[in-house]
């Protein structure tokens, strides 16, 4: 299993210790390559594409409109088989 974790570093102060997740491009369950763009944090007025960072099952921890901080954990990836 493979945390999407929100990066520390797209926080360019930290006058801002918070984020919005957006929303989520892709379906709870479904099937994601590593690389695809598949979540929308706004932290500020910039809003970050979230990829995945491997192949898997994406399973949602986060829904839209939870407050992130950096290295919030949003969801998983499951191998697939």
């Amino acid at each position: 299993m493979t945390d999407m974790i929100v990066a520390a570093d797209l926080w360019s102060t930290s006058l801002l210790p918070e984020g919005i997740l957006e929303r989520w491009r892709i379906a709870d369950g479904a099937i994601v390559r590593a690389g695809q763009v598949v979540a929308e944090v706004r932290i500020g007025e910039s809003l970050h594409e979230l990829m995945a960072p491997t192949d898997g099952y994406l399973s949602f921890a986060a829904r839209p409109n939870d407050l992130v901080e950096p290295g919030s954990i949003i969801g998983s990836l499951a191998p697939v088989p």
